[in-house]
């Protein structure tokens, strides 16, 4: 008995993964902008995702390095030779075919750097210093700015290599300011600027709902104070003989931070705004916020978007990231898929040309059910873990090895796939250390009493703040226990224990839609429908056209109204734009066929 126990949890280590859940499974870097204030948080924020000699390599904002890997699913972190002491802040990553181009935001007259070996970690200057963007002024004199005059940059900077070997640079972050563009040239170690510079894009939030700011689009700070919504992070695509002009908005505080995209036939426009806006949208669920990444084409010739969801916990920059299939259809629009977009979806191996169908049918078997731990400080309590908000968290008085927190799944269920998604309090830590790594093992149960392996981090020791487990097969139990090793904190804080896969039955049926209607205001419109007993949440679905809703709003079926009807405030719409909006309610069984589809 004891080897064949010892076979299968080996079975389950080297089992490769076909599978993936967002946040992505990395080993976020702890910030030190906050050392002086003693405010220690992990974060990941700005990602791009860049193709490069059979492999593919990851940057985010203040990481001190990179990530590799060969299937999207699990990523090694290289440490560079050469990297500026202050951080790279939202960089272009660009590959010329020969090198990857690395380029951080800047105020002022930076360096680009250049790797033809990134898997090795050498870096060097592709150029040491930047020539003086035109028109700039100094910085914290924007308020002077007036006629051809450009805030100091290039911030949030874009580097677009076109077919023609020709170079573009897209820059801007701002809610006042406009993302711009120009041409440039690289030779002898120097960049040139180029002309004409361009103006592209500024916000409208007056007829484009979801730019506006604030949680769900309220267009406030939380104290009610109007505020206006930032653009940024720009980045082109381009598909079919169309330049997608892409930009994060209306700001990465919120849920609603998302990524939306004008089109154009040159690389300088003229860019038209595309009807379908956003692209990029993932404002309900566990993982909240799809904003400010990047679009790239996987080694099968599949689309990928990335982004940026919010935390926020310990600081208002406190984020990790994400990684949604996306399509262009044949007609010119751009799709994002984020329904289900924090649910096991799977790594194809081949094209696809249904983003929807990655997604693996593995349900939530783990929301709002019992928890039970250890022990807890007061204020976060083992249910916290089972509330899908990465916002609360299980705290245990202690981080000694043996700590446990156990889910009851109130009855035998099939489990595939485990995300144990760790929390920040009072962590102490503000850079890398030999002694920031994680470790712990997963048991299963079928009475509480009996306890079989189910998973466990194995070596190469690293940091797994949001840990995800694909078990090799399916598993029937009822209970799964969480038991402590070691986190690099102060404190072992979980924020979510998230099981996923199916309790066997029937899945719900449709929700039966009951009005879709404009506001006044016609950014906004109220979803309507009745409630299906069984469901543990909905997914509200709209699209510019009947047969393609490609945009998803997720909530749980406990924390919409109360009543026989449910409801959805809808805050991101188009002035002047037709929609179609359905319904379809899910559970731990399956998801619901869709409702009936309306005019909106």
């Amino acid at each position: 008995m004891i080897a064949s126990l010892v076979l299968a949890a080996a079975a389950q280590a080297t089992a490769a993964p076909h599978t993936y859940a967002n946040p992505v499974d990395l080993d976020y870097r702890y910030n030190f902008e906050q050392v002086n204030e003693g405010v220690s948080y992990r974060t990941g924020a700005d990602p791009v995702i860049v193709p490069f000699k059979g492999a593919y390599y990851l940057f985010l904002t203040l990481a001190d390095g990179y990530w590799r890997s060969t299937d999207l699913v699990t990523w090694r972190f290289v440490t560079p030779s050469r990297w500026p002491a202050e951080g790279i802040v939202a960089p272009a990553v660009s590959s010329d075919g020969e090198r990857l181009l690395i380029m951080p935001s800047m105020t002022g007259q930076g360096a680009i750097y250049g790797t033809s070996d990134p898997a090795s970690g050498r870096i060097d200057y592709y150029v040491r210093r930047m020539p003086v963007l035109p028109g700039a002024v100094k910085s914290g004199f924007e308020d002077t700015i007036k006629g051809d005059q450009v805030p100091p940059g290039p911030w949030d900077p874009d580097l677009f290599q076109d077919d023609d070997k020709r170079w573009y640079l897209y820059w801007n972050s701002s809610n006042v300011f406009p993302i711009y563009g120009a041409p440039v040239s690289f030779a002898d170690g120097r960049m040139t600027y180029g002309s004409p510079r361009k103006s592209f894009i500024l916000l409208d939030p007056d007829r484009h709902g979801w730019e506006r700011f604030g949680q769900d689009h309220s267009g406030t700070l939380p104290n009610g104070t109007p505020i206006k919504p930032f653009m940024e992070g720009a980045w082109m695509t381009k598909v079919g003989g169309r330049y997608y002009l892409q930009y994060g908005a209306p700001g990465t505080e919120y849920n609603a931070y998302a990524t939306g995209t004008y089109v154009g036939s040159s690389p300088m426009g003229p860019f038209t705004y595309a009807p379908y806006n956003p692209v990029g949208y993932k404002p309900g669920g566990f993982v909240q916020g799809a904003g400010h990444g990047n679009t790239f084409r996987d080694l099968h010739g599949n689309w990928w978007n990335t982004g940026t969801p919010w935390i926020g916990y310990n600081w208002t920059f406190e984020r990790r990231i994400g990684m949604w299939p996306t399509v262009f259809d044949a007609d010119g629009q751009m799709r994002v898929s984020t329904r289900f977009g924090d649910f096991p979806q799977r790594m194809p191996t081949t094209r696809f040309t249904d983003p929807d169908s990655l997604f693996t049918g593995w349900m939530l078997l783990s929301y709002r059910k019992a928890a039970t731990a250890s022990g807890s400080v007061d204020g976060h309590p083992a249910s916290d873990t089972t509330d899908e908000n990465p916002r609360s968290f299980w705290l245990s008085p202690s981080k000694a090895p043996g700590a446990t927190l156990t889910i009851d799944l109130g009855a035998a269920k099939t489990l595939r796939a485990v995300q144990v998604n760790f929390a920040d309090y009072q962590a102490g830590r503000f850079g890398d250390a030999p002694d920031i790594y994680t470790e712990f093992r997963l048991e299963s149960s079928l009475d509480g009493q009996a306890w079989r392996p189910l998973a466990r981090t194995e070596p190469p020791r690293r940091d797994r703040p949001n840990a995800y487990f694909e078990l090799p097969r399916p598993v029937r139990a009822r209970f799964v226990r969480y038991v402590h090793g070691h986190v690099g904190g102060a404190h072992l804080a979980i924020s979510d224990l998230r099981v996923f896969g199916t309790a066997g039955g029937a899945a719900p049926p449709p929700p039966t839609l009951l009005a879709a209607t404009r506001d006044r205001d016609t950014r906004n419109a109220t979803i309507r429908w009745t409630r299906v007993p069984s469901a543990v949440g909905y997914n509200v679905r709209w699209g510019i056209r009947p047969d393609r809703l490609a945009l998803t709003y997720q909530l749980f079926a406990d924390r919409v109204a109360g009543g026989r009807a449910a409801a959805l405030p809808l805050r991101a719409l188009t002035v002047g734009q037709r929609y179609y909006v359905a319904v379809e309610a899910f559970d731990e069984n399956g998801v619901s066929t869709l409702s009936r589809v309306a005019p909106l």
